[in-house]
């Protein structure tokens, strides 16, 4: 039997050749294009290697099934929900693996409104995908396909608006940009040379020969942080190669981290602008204790995109994002985007002539530490009484798996989607504390599970 590749709410991605084929991207491809209102849709693709044969084959099922194309080639995702809009599109494909290695690749499907796809729109793909429940277009009814002749425009124009230009600009900052051979340098070089910054980037060429491994976590970034400091760079931004992530170095080479890209840019935006923040049950308190700070509501949704934007979306949210250096600005698009991140963090310290260093040092500090472990699925629901009644005096929540609230610290366990796994995240002022209360429900898990 096949392997199969791994299906999310808003898309999937599987080992090139083993569990994502081409003939698996033309069905999933045709089951989307079944599911979506007619109209454009907006084909692109991050850096990687595999890349151009998938979004071939995508292109080819998309014309196949009556669609028309506009294939804007090699672009970051946040671009893509701007293209979307842009063209005044039906929906879009992004052929990325995200944070992956190599050998992976994916598929991101995005809706109308340029944000990836709901929970039950991405349900109902899935159904039709699995199901085949699709039909080619006859011979004189087949789609077209044309190009995007600047698929970043549009985006630089939206990302420039929100800051204050000619401050930044006047600062001159030395910049260190390392996009990884992924799709961030397109419009990463372009947005830090219209800021004029002085800027040294790695990783150019979107060719997905990557110099590291591509998720922007502390053990993959020792040498960019040295490049940071031999350059004399005031701030190395890092992207994944799909530039919806951001990671932050400050001049120091010390590595800040994706959770601080968030909070740096919540405490940045309320500033300016009041209004309700929303993030995942597993980001840093950090944005919540600057909501506080700022006077606003903090809301918590589900861990994943497409349930942070429904609920920014509801909720009217001035901002939001994911802990894992994704922050979303309304005012751009429902969508994680690394480019964001990289102009509000020059904005603020231009705006408050500080170095990143001083921006994070007055934002409140807190240390995660995440773990995982093998668990039998169904026994997930009597392992959340269990660990309610371990942490009686927390508070819970079940919005997602279980979360433990305490005045100072919280504890999230949450049931993997696609494999017998529990994934245990904990948030403390201190990190052996954080370390404690991981092995502590660890050890509840345990003994329910033998």
């Amino acid at each position: 039997m096949m392997p199969q590749p791994i299906i999310s709410v808003s898309g999937l991605r599987g080992v090139i050749g083993h569990s994502l084929t081409p003939d698996l991207a033309v069905r999933y491809a045709a089951a989307f294009a079944a599911q979506t209102e007619p109209g454009t849709i907006v084909l692109t693709r991050d850096g990687r290697a595999t890349g151009g044969m998938l979004a071939d084959a995508i292109r080819a099922s998309l014309v196949a099934m009556g669609r028309a194309v506009v294939d804007a080639g090699v672009a970051a995702t946040p671009t893509t929900g701007v293209l979307i809009r842009q063209y005044q599109g039906a929906g879009g494909i992004q052929v990325s693996a995200s944070h992956n290695p190599a050998e992976y690749n994916g598929m991101k499907l995005f809706g109308p409104d340029g944000s990836v796809l709901t929970e039950t729109i991405g349900q109902g793909v899935r159904r039709v995908y699995e199901s085949s429940e699709y039909r080619w277009a006859q011979h004189d009814l087949i789609g077209t396909a044309r190009t995007c002749p600047n698929s970043t425009a549009r985006h630089l124009e939206l990302v420039l608006a929100n800051i204050d230009v000619p401050r930044v600009r006047g600062c001159r900052f030395h910049v260190l940009l390392d996009s990884n051979h992924g799709a961030g340098s397109l419009l990463g070089c372009l947005l830090l040379r219209e800021l004029n910054c002085s800027l040294t980037l790695l990783g150019a060429e979107p060719d997905g020969q990557f110099s590291h491994p591509p998720e922007p976590i502390a053990e993959n970034l020792t040498e960019v942080g040295a490049q940071v400091v031999a350059t004399g760079a005031a701030v190395g931004f890092c992207q994944d190669p799909d530039a919806d992530r951001l990671a932050v170095i400050d001049a120091n080479g010390v590595y800040l981290g994706e959770e601080y890209t968030l909070a740096l840019c919540v405490d940045h935006a309320l500033r300016g602008r009041k209004g309700p923040i929303v993030t995942n049950c597993s980001t840093s308190r950090m944005s919540a204790d600057l909501a506080q700070r700022h006077g606003v509501p903090l809301f918590r949704s589900k861990v994943g995109e497409a349930h942070v934007v429904e609920l920014m979306k509801r909720e009217g949210a001035a901002f939001g994002g994911e802990g894992n250096g994704g922050p979303i600005d309304p005012r751009v698009g429902f969508v994680r985007d690394s480019f964001v991140g990289m102009a509000m963090i020059l904005d603020a310290m231009a705006a408050r002539n500080a170095t990143l260093r001083e921006l994070a040092d007055a934002i409140p500090r807190y240390a995660i530490h995440k773990s995982k472990m093998e668990f039998p699925t169904d026994r997930v629901t009597t392992a959340w009484g269990a660990l309610a009644d371990h942490f009686a005096q927390a508070k819970p929540d079940r919005l997602d798996g279980l979360r433990l609230d305490w005045p100072d610290r919280w504890l999230l366990i949450r049931a993997s989607n696609t494999e017998p796994v529990v994934r245990i995240v904990a948030e403390a002022s201190q990190e052996s504390d954080a370390i404690q209360l991981c092995q502590q429900a660890e050890a509840v898990l345990r003994a329910i599970a033998s």
